[in-house]
């Protein structure tokens, strides 16, 4: 047992930044250094761009092209008339992003097919085919943030009422988890209150996340599986000539990508899309924070910061317990390795040990209902500066 620290000798620096009301200034995304990163964030109330930054840059879409899987299936299909297994497809491909299920309907759709499609039936000016010879890697099409905000405006303006109240009611109830196993909380869903809806992707970080409980996936193993493709396409991609097929395709299918897409505010008002690149072999949970840190600095009209602070946290296997205890608890789930997290408030509870740190004091992550120890979480001292005590 180590003797009670009042600090973290060694620890991550501090992240700490109060969350107030979405700032009303003039547009500048704030973007984390060593990060690539395309941003649109549309006002559908004024019909304006409030926030326009390489907004016409390419990106590997990674999940995101989920909602072009999507309509390309509903285009023929009325929503309310699904047979149950398709349905359940579809919501787990779109809740929980769910790769097999993609696959599926990629391979049900003619693959390539449907991108030439979906094109031209949105109008789409960036989006282009996975490079030749990777026509099945559906994360390997192109798609741009202003794209991104023509699909959004497609669904929620032109699309059929049963389309858009499918597929955006799907958005609405995204699972924590996605059924890899990674967290799905980052961007859109951590920097604002509800409501909001969200289409997340990611690619490059392995294959599976620590997230739990994952979803089940919808589809069996044999049928058109994507052998893990956000883990294995980066791998694929330089056995075989990568400098090559980077020049043919014109977007980078190496550098870790995450994204958060989707709406923001009562009636949809914003639509958010932002798509980044990190510097090669960057840890998830640090390309999750520097996202959320992207996207909470935007000017989203109809959004609003959750109240609480943000802290860095260090260490893997974080968990997230229901109560401020180990005892009888089972975690809720695991955070991401060094990801930042927003505390609401702290209380006393059981005394935890991680030699050399010992601490009673344990914090309140709103966006998880749950508590992890203080020890974790990057700051100087037991107890966290301006942070509340818990009233309960």
């Amino acid at each position: 047992m180590g003797a009670t620290v009042l600090g973290l000798t060694g620890a991550p620096a501090a992240t700490a930044a109060p969350a107030t009301a979405a700032p009303a200034r003039a547009a500048q995304a704030e973007v984390p250094a060593g990060v690539t990163a395309g941003v649109a964030v549309f006002d559908r109330t004024t019909g304006t761009f409030t926030e326009r930054l390489n907004e016409t840059m390419r990106f590997r879409s990674a999940s995101v092209v989920k909602l072009l899987i999507a309509l390309d299936h509903l285009r023929t299909r009325d929503p309310r008339t699904l047979s149950t297994a398709d349905r359940t497809r579809l919501d787990s491909m779109l809740r929980s992003s769910d790769d097999n299920a993609a696959s599926y309907y990629w391979s049900l759709g003619g693959r390539t097919a449907i991108i030439d499609r979906t094109v031209t039936q949105l109008g789409l000016a960036d989006t282009a085919n996975p490079p030749a010879g990777y026509e099945d890697y559906w994360g390997y099409v192109a798609l741009s943030a202003a794209d991104t905000v023509r699909i959004y405006r497609y669904i929620l303006d032109t699309a059929s009422a049963p389309v858009r109240d499918y597929v955006m009611g799907n958005l609405r109830q995204p699972t924590r988890c996605g059924t890899d196993g990674f967290d799905q909380q980052f961007g859109i869903p951590g920097s604002f209150e509800r409501p909001w809806s969200v289409k997340q992707g990611w690619s490059g970080f392995g294959s599976t996340g620590n997230c739990s409980p994952k979803p089940a996936t919808t589809v069996p193993a044999a049928a058109a599986r994507q052998s893990t493709q956000q883990s294995t396409q980066k791998s694929a991609q330089r056995a075989a000539q990568e400098s090559t097929r980077l020049a043919a395709a014109g977007v980078d299918l190496t550098k870790e990508a995450l994204h958060t897409t989707g709406t923001v505010g009562a009636g949809d008002r914003s639509i958010v899309a932002v798509f980044t690149l990190h510097p090669d072999g960057t840890a998830y949970g640090k390309a999750y924070s520097d996202l959320g840190r992207l996207t909470r600095s935007l000017s989203v009209p109809g959004g609003a910061h959750p109240g609480g602070t943000w802290f860095g946290t260090w260490g893997p296997g974080v968990n997230v317990r229901p109560g401020p205890t180990t005892a009888g608890s089972t975690p809720l789930t695991t955070l991401p390795a060094g990801v930042d997290v927003l505390v609401s408030c702290q209380r006393l509870g059981q005394e935890v040990s991680i030699p050399p740190y010992t601490n009673s004091w344990w914090a309140y992550l709103p966006q998880y209902g749950g508590y992890i120890t203080n020890i974790y979480i990057s700051s100087p001292g037991n107890q966290l500066p301006g942070v509340p005590v818990c009233s309960s």
